[in-house]
């Protein structure tokens, strides 16, 4: 079956990809493409060609299927010299998304028009790459070398009324499309037509200008980045034929790199995650407003997040001063999105708008889900669910926001246990992506679709975790914390182990990032299974506590903190509360600290997978990555650990 189907305009030959959903770079694309231009070009009755998509996007890259597979001709950099090489002038008409190969095949045609609503972008650095078909030598060429670096080196693709005002297209075309764009076409016909973009002039940059730009991308898993640097330059150092056998040559060396290799396994994980086998064909219930029970740091986190989405919110605290509380703390948070420019006061008074807060529980009977997030404490989370089965509609889907408790328990009594299910947000709600999605048994297929689904609202990364203490993400972060202890009992300094995690890629270490989120948190959930009458022996983190030293709330935890400072400075203090348990010299390299450390993390997700809690070692990995900050281009603690053997 043909990808490409072709009519005319008169003398204008129309070609419109369709290759579903994404109209993705095949080869057998690349072939009718090929053959396009030579059968367009020995017609006397063409005088241009539009290239246009069908469906919902322009071509948004390469096919992920051919990932791996070795390369069929022709390739895409051949395939885009050939159209730039036409003797019929090429438009690409862009809508949707032009990314990567898509847009190095619409920078081979002579001109490019858009849609006002298109992107444009080469994301290649994401998966670990540089783009390999003239990303880098034709955009310094199109739009300025210092353009360039900015569009190549983020990753991020452009509106189309900045690529217009950068020199990415020539146009931007309101209405219909294709029509308007061989309007375009016509009027270019009939003037003098510009040079083919492999023979524009590039003006040189700045020698300080390429080195703050290598400087910048310097650090640890910023390999592809540094390296399109140094691809941009040569680009503009030397003739457009050495920059290209340049361009692939680093090309072909990162696409073999482990970096490019634990980026796509991350890149197939994040897109397997959001649709889990077992809910296929399955649909999912209805949400158009959701209730939450707290205001609190965590309840209105997740208001925000549902009111980003354009959900309605009604929110319902034990009091009014309380709910009053909760309205504050949603408002700190939006203005605190105005003051970064992510939202314009107008945008801040909508989204209030359509957050109801109140005392009474009555006020929750319309919503379709309600979301509890209150202290996390057994007794209240199951005195809150009482008067949810009270209140709420007997469709409604009850989900708790729990990090370590039995949903099975705070459910309990509840009738109709089949709609409710377990939503561990991550704190702040309104940024961090995980969602962890914890069904009971008796969780019916819908509510844990809807669940499923209102993470894609949210712009959350679902990954489905079974029951135990800590799901997935707590119960490896506690191995984790307890790795990190272990390698101080050895003898190694808690800088020394903060600064091993750095090395290798976390923004900050186990006891750093302990002192910030509160040891009093773990150190309270360890007390109250203590209180249960469960043995769970003390940490050197529930010494400090006792201590009085809880982190950066009592300036003091495995750090001392100044006054209004939130710098880490080793503590003669804590020191002494330790010092009793150090039994070892220490004496591991920062390398073999952090693989320890990494090593533990695996183990135990290894123990996960065995009990069924996690369905696969990529969710693993995604919830280390979307939800403790484990480096992205290490691939995750699974990935990373079987990468290393």
């Amino acid at each position: 079956m043909q990808i490409i189907q072709q009519h005319m305009d008169g003398d204008i030959a129309v070609l419109t990809v369709d290759n579903p959903p994404v109209n993705a770079i095949s080869a057998q694309m690349r072939q009718e493409l090929w053959q396009a231009v030579d059968r367009l070009d020995a017609d006397p009755a063409v005088r241009a060609v539009l290239l246009t998509c069908a469906g919902r996007t322009f071509i948004a890259g390469a096919d992920v299927r051919e990932f791996g597979q070795p390369p069929v001709e022709p390739h895409l950099p051949d395939l885009v010299d050939r159209i730039e090489r036409a003797e019929k002038p090429w438009v690409a008409a862009i809508h949707g998304s032009a990314l990567g190969g898509g847009l190095e095949i619409a920078m081979g045609c002579r001109f490019r028009v858009a849609a006002p609503d298109a992107k444009l972008g080469l994301p290649e650095v994401n998966l670990g790459i540089i783009p390999g078909a003239s990303g880098t030598v034709r955009t310094p060429r199109l739009i300025g070398a210092e353009a360039a670096i900015g569009l190549v080196t983020s990753g991020r693709p452009w509106r189309a009324q900045q690529a217009l005002t950068a020199g990415l297209i020539d146009a931007v075309v309101e209405g219909d499309l294709p029509e308007g764009a061989v309007k375009f076409a016509r009027a270019a016909l009939s003037a003098e037509l510009p040079l083919p973009v492999s023979v524009r002039p590039v003006a040189p940059l700045d020698a300080a200008v390429w080195d703050r730009a290598a400087a910048a991308f310097a650090g640890p898993g910023q390999q592809a980045q540094a390296r399109a640097v140094e691809s941009l330059r040569y680009a503009t150092e030397h003739p457009f034929d050495s920059a290209m056998r340049n361009e692939r040559r680093i090309f072909v060396a990162l696409r073999d790199s482990d970096q490019a290799a634990a980026l796509r396994h991350v890149f197939f994980a994040e897109r397997a995650a959001p649709r889990p086998p077992e809910l296929k064909g399955v649909t999912p219930r209805g949400v158009a407003r959701v209730g939450i029970v707290g205001g609190g740091t965590m309840g209105a986190g997740i208001a925000v997040a549902c009111r980003n989405a354009g959900v309605p919110v009604v929110m319902v605290e034990r009091d009014d001063e309380a709910a009053a509380r909760g309205v504050s703390n949603i408002r700190a948070i939006l203005a605190g999105s105005v003051k970064r420019g992510k939202l314009t006061e107008a945008q801040m008074a909508d989204r209030l708008a359509g957050v109801e807060a109140s005392a009474d529980y009555a006020r929750l009977a319309p919503c379709d889900l309600v979301i509890e997030a209150v202290f996390e404490e057994i007794g209240v989370k199951q005195a809150v669910f009482a008067e949810l089965a009270r209140v709420c509609r007997a469709d409604a889907v009850l989900a708790t926001n729990t990090s370590y408790l039995d949903p099975r328990r705070i459910f309990e009594g509840v009738p109709g246990q089949d709609r409710c299910v377990g939503l561990h947000f991550f704190s702040p709600a309104h940024i961090m992506k995980l969602l962890e999605i914890v069904p009971t048994p008796d969780t019916a297929p819908d509510v844990l679709a809807t669940a499923f689904a209102l993470a894609g609202r949210l712009g959350k990364m679902p990954v489905r975790a079974g029951i135990c203490e800590g799901f997935i993400g707590n119960r490896i972060f506690k191995r984790y914390r307890a790795e990190a202890e272990k390698l101080l009992v050895e003898g190694h300094e808690v800088q020394q182990v903060d600064a091993a995690a750095r090395d290798f890629g976390f923004r900050m270490g186990p006891f750093e990032a302990q002192d910030l989120s509160g040891l009093d948190i773990a150190f309270l959930q360890r007390e109250g299974l203590r209180a249960e009458g469960q043995d769970v022996p003390d940490t050197l983190s529930d010494r400090l506590v006792r201590a009085g030293r809880k982190g950066q709330k009592t300036a003091g935890g495995w750090y001392d903190y100044a006054k209004g400072d939130r710098t880490p400075r080793p503590s003669a203090a804590a020191q002494e509360v330790l010092a009793p348990h150090i039994a070892g010299a220490g004496g591991l390299s920062s390398a073999q600290i952090a693989a320890r450390l990494v090593d533990a993390m695996a183990d135990e997700g290894r123990k996960i997978l065995a009990e069924g809690i996690a369905s696969r070692a990529s969710d693993i990995d995604l919830v280390e990555i979307h939800g403790y900050g484990f480096p992205r281009w290490t691939g995750g603690p699974m990935f990373a650990a079987a990468r290393s053997r």
